[in-house]
This record gives structure tokens, sequence and C-alpha cells, in this order.
């Protein structure tokens, strides 16, 4: 039996990995702002612990950490998706949007984890998974300043995987394409209201009218994808990066290529810049 901690676990694919897990028979401590409502939503479980957890309040989190160890003995699965979009061009989102956004997104995930990791060092075992997106690895107009934290979880995820692997735990960055949740809904999605005329007929512009058509239509399947989860956890060797969907795979391989082209016509003033090879042995 695994133990996992997943934050966000009230809706959406937190919650639906929380069932999943629990039909594995692996325990879990299902945080949320408010988990009222999660015995009903999963049942009268022995193997459910709802917590409380604001996970942009660091308190909260190392008391949420604790509950989970004090009740289960240790974590195995720290499983980092509470989070949220913003919509809209970079210029366009407002200060305290943005700082909202980074709260949640990367500061909030960095305190749940500096908050769990300590019960995993002692363990010597866990993975923490770290859940980003396609914009995590390409960046979209209008959707920059979301995709720019999504850029963050996936830096972080690099360095601790590096970090942590000689304490024997694991890290691992999931990179979801479009899935048909409620990510596109107001519950999970904020929209600029500054709305700059001159970008209307831009990509960026075009996008607040693409994501409004396009929720409940995406191409990815959220029951399967909490399904690949508990594979993904259960397995002895995790990759690093995880995408998951058509979608994601399509732009991943669209990117390298597009990057790997641009270096080749840029390489020669890339390298340009390196002390010449006899320079030290003058």
């Amino acid at each position: 039996m695994r133990v996992w901690f997943i934050t966000g676990a009230s809706r959406g694919f937190g919650a639906l990995i929380t069932q999943e897990a629990l039909n594995a028979g692996d325990a879990v401590v299902a945080t949320a702002r408010n988990p009222k409502g999660m015995q009903e939503k999963f049942g009268n479980h022995s193997n459910l612990l709802a917590v409380t957890l604001d996970v942009t309040d660091e308190a909260s989190a190392h008391k949420a950490a604790e509950e989970a160890v004090k009740r289960f003995g240790r974590i195995d699965i720290l499983l980092n998706n509470a989070g949220f979009g913003l919509l809209g061009a970079v210029e366009e989102a407002t200060e305290g949007e943005i700082e909202k956004l980074y709260a949640a997104n990367v500061f909030g995930l960095l305190k749940v984890t500096r908050a769990v990791l300590p019960h995993m060092r002692r363990q010597r075992s866990g993975h923490v998974v770290n859940i980003s997106s396609i914009g995590g690895y390409v960046s979209h107009a209008g959707w920059g300043v979301y995709c720019s934290t999504k850029f963050a979880v996936e830096g972080l995820t690099e360095a601790l995987a590096a970090e942590l692997a000689p304490l024997g735990i694991k890290a691992t960055v999931v990179e979801p394409g479009f899935f048909r949740t409620d990510f596109l809904d107001e519950s999970s999605l904020s929209v600029s209201p500054s709305s700059i005329a001159e970008y209307g007929e831009t990509p960026a512009g075009e996008m607040r009218e693409l994501a409004a058509g396009f929720n409940h239509r995406q191409p990815g399947d959220p029951a399967r994808f909490a399904k690949a989860m508990i594979t993904l956890a259960h397995s002895d060797n995790p990759p690093l990066r995880m995408p998951f969907g058509s979608d994601t795979v399509a732009a991943i391989e669209k990117k390298n290529a597009s990057v790997a082209a641009e270096l080749s016509v840029w390489r020669d003033l890339a390298v340009s810049t390196d002390f010449p090879l006899d320079a030290d042995a003058a």
C-alpha cells in the first residue's frame, strides 16, 4: 500500500486520481482548502484522510504533512496538483493576477514540497510528482503568464530529480495536454479583464475566443489520465518528464524539431563567444 498526499483533491484531476488510488488499494491524504464533502464524494474509506490545506500558507502545509504521517506513518507519493490558469496577453495581466497565480502554482508547490520532503528524506524513499502542462514545455500566445508558472515547475522538478536521487527519492513532472475537465471553466481559469483592443486580432486575442469554444471539447479523457497516473506512480523507474495526450506529444515533437532547426542556423554565432582554444595555452 502506497500513501499519497494530493493537493487540490476535491475536484478535477485531483479527485479522479484520489478515487483511482483508493481503488488500487492505496491510502490517500486528500487535501483542499475546504475538505468538507470528501467523505461523501469518496465514501467512508479507512484509507482516506481528508485534510484542510491552503497551499499558499506554509504553516498549513507543515500541519497537513504532519497529520498525514501521524495517520499513515509515511508519505510515498506527493502529488502537487493544486493550481489554476490565467488567460490573457502578457501585457494584459495585472500585477495582482500575476502574484495570485504564482502564489498558487509556484510558491504553493514549493511550500508543500518543503513540508513533505523532510519526511521522505527520513524514509529514504518517495516520489514527488508535479503537475505541469504542455504549457510548461511550449508557451502559447494568450497563456504567457500561466505558461511561465509551469516553466518554473519544470525547472524546479529537473533540479529536484538531481538533488533527491542520491537520497532515494524520485521526481517527475507531468505534462497533460487539453483534457475534458473544468480547467477552462471559471472555477479553474481566470480571464484577465483588462483586455487591450490592439490584441483583439492577434493570436493572443483569438485565444480568448478559442478557449471559450473549446471548453468540454478537449481531446483528452480525464478518467484515462487518472488511471495512467496510478501506473506512473507505481513504476519502479518513473521518467523525469511524462507527457499525456496526443496533442502534448505532437507539440513536444514540433518544438524539439523547431529548436534543432533554429540552432543549426545560428550555431556558428552561438559558439563564437568562447575563448579561442589556444588562449589558455598562451
